[in-house]
């Protein structure tokens, strides 16, 4: 039994499993949205959301002002992540336009949504993705919809063009008829 044993190892050494999660963190919070497998979305997930809240509670203590005399931003909760964040772009994102999306929230910063099964090696996979930045959900994952607003928006457009025709041909029976 595994018990206290948390967290998936992936076949990788520890270096190799903390570089790879840190990675696509990184991803996660440069693009918003990942397409990975579910296992490590779920690990990713953990990482992210640590992460997030970081970066919130430096947001908080900015405002609150309850930094050392001369600091305008929380350079502590800075380096903490920059541990698993390397790209100082992303930090900055982090920092500057995540964190205060995300501050009325009290977790739950990311979402898993599972999408089937990777036909070459029958892994399971999910994509990851940040709640506040996604588009709605509803229900699917799928072009169909869109598909089907096109043949919609023409089957409109046929019955506007018969309605014109019978409205310009009744136009001209009246007209024979006032004749």
């Amino acid at each position: 039994m595994r018990h206290l044993v948390r967290g998936r190892k992936f076949n990788r050494t520890k270096s190799h499993r903390d570089a790879m999660l840190n990675n696509i963190a990184t991803a996660l919070f440069e693009h918003k949205k990942i397409y990975t497998t579910e296992a490590k979305a779920k690990e990713v997930k953990m990482l992210a959301e640590k992460l997030i809240t970081k970066a919130k509670h430096a947001l908080a203590n900015e405002k609150q002002g309850t930094l050392p005399k001369g600091q305008t931003i929380d350079i502590h909760n800075r380096r903490i992540v920059a541990k698993n964040i390397r790209n100082k772009a992303v930090i900055q994102e982090l920092f500057d336009a995540i964190a205060p999306a995300v501050e009325n929230r009290n977790g739950g910063y990311t979402r898993i949504v599972k999408t089937g099964i990777r036909r070459g090696d029958g892994g399971r996979t999910a994509i990851i993705e940040l709640v506040d930045w996604s588009a709605p959900q509803d229900g699917t994952i799928s072009n169909k919809p869109a598909k089907k607003k096109a043949v919609q928006k023409k089957q409109v457009e046929k019955k506007a063009k018969v309605e014109k025709n019978t409205s310009e041909k009744e136009e001209t029976t009246d007209a024979e008829v006032k004749e």
